[in-house]
């Protein structure tokens, strides 16, 4: 992925208003990130804790996401897996991302979910740049180029049922 800035980031997102970009946080180190072994920039919210964002590329343009973050319930699986990237964590290591859908259906209230690694750092653990809490990821048998392309092509159906 291409450095972004935060100019890009807030004129990227599809599911809220100009407005609500423009409040948004940003990363402050966005001049720090990986940008080459991203596939996305995911971040969270420090002062919303039950909010996080999106940006990817596609079809040669940026699409944000906001997403509403639902936290683990105690209790429940004691670990789960992201359904980006395959990452199995522990409790807690996997959450819940709905976002409100684009345009009037979005308006409406309707929404898509999707289970996602809870730091957004799935590009990371792919690459091995970042290990689970678990300390491994499962071994696979395709290559890193075709995890990532399974990975982008879940975020890609993802998006899809977002602007539908």
């Amino acid at each position: 992925m291409r450095p972004l800035t935060e100019r890009d980031i807030r004129g990227s997102f599809v599911n809220c208003s100009k407005g609500e970009a423009r409040r948004l946080a940003i990363p402050r180190d966005l001049g720090e990130r990986p940008w080459d072994d991203l596939d996305f920039l995911g971040w969270r919210d420090p002062g919303a804790p039950d909010r996080s964002y999106l940006v990817t590329e596609r079809e040669d343009r940026l699409v944000g996401v906001a997403l509403r973050f639902q936290p683990a319930r105690r209790g429940l699986l004691q670990r789960s897996m992201c359904s980006l990237c395959l990452t199995s964590h522990p409790r807690g290591g996997v959450s819940l991302m709905t976002a409100r859908k684009a345009g009037p259906a979005g308006r409406e209230g309707n929404s898509v979910g999707l289970y996602m690694c809870a730091d957004l750092a799935c590009s990371l653990y792919l690459r091995g740049k970042k290990v689970p809490e678990t300390g491994t990821r499962f071994e696979e048998s395709l290559t890193l180029e075709e995890q990532i392309a399974r990975t982008t092509g879940h975020l890609s159906a993802f998006l899809d049922k977002l602007t539908a």
